[in-house]
């Protein structure tokens, strides 16, 4: 009578890779369905101009983000400090939580997100309760486009799209497969 080997069979988006070793940290490349990927959190002025860019593993979620992307703002002047904090914020869905709307507003941003359905839904159930809905400026966020313009632009070099260059601290390199999509506007 043959012997049968119990075999642990890996589901998808397994946790180990096939050769058992995992990378370093600085490498910023995570598991998912589809294998090894990597997100870039970039926020971007008017003109589609890269302002801060953050690499994390691509199952890190965009919201979580958010305030190191903003933070790591650092743009020029010609004398005293530099400019961190922009006039308004253009996101998409993925960053509409009642966190980064709070934050916004304690700096003073003007966060142009829309709602989402869920979110809708549950203010409309509770009525009253529920609270007016956040503002939101359909014919600014039409700008919003300037990000996916400037994501593509970047995904343009090789080492970015292809991922050759590993470690993200000295190159901010990395691939992407869904780019959170958060804009910023020049300030005067």
């Amino acid at each position: 009578m043959p012997l049968a080997l119990a075999v642990p069979v890996l589901t998808q988006g397994a946790d180990e890779p096939d050769d058992g070793q995992t990378e370093p940290d600085d490498h910023a490349i995570g598991r998912s369905r589809g294998g090894p990927t990597t997100k870039i959190h970039l926020a971007c002025d008017g003109h589609g101009r890269p302002l801060s860019v953050l690499l994390t593993a691509g199952n890190v979620n965009d919201c979580t983000m958010f305030i190191q992307v903003i933070t790591g703002i650092r743009m020029p002047r010609r004398r005293g400090r530099p400019w961190t904090r922009p006039r308004r914020v253009l996101a998409d869905k993925a960053y509409s939580t009642r966190a980064i709307r709070t934050y916004l507003r304690s700096r003073g941003i003007v966060a142009t997100i829309p709602e989402r359905r869920d979110q809708q839904a549950n203010r409309r159930r509770r009525g009253r309760v529920g609270g007016r809905p956040p503002a939101f400026d359909p014919i600014a966020y039409r700008r919003r486009n300037v990000v996916e313009r400037c994501f593509n632009r970047i995904k343009q070099y090789r080492a970015i799209a292809t991922r050759y260059d590993k470690p993200h601290c000295p190159t901010k390199a990395g691939s992407t497969s869904s780019p959170p999509s958060c804009g910023f506007e020049d300030t005067p």
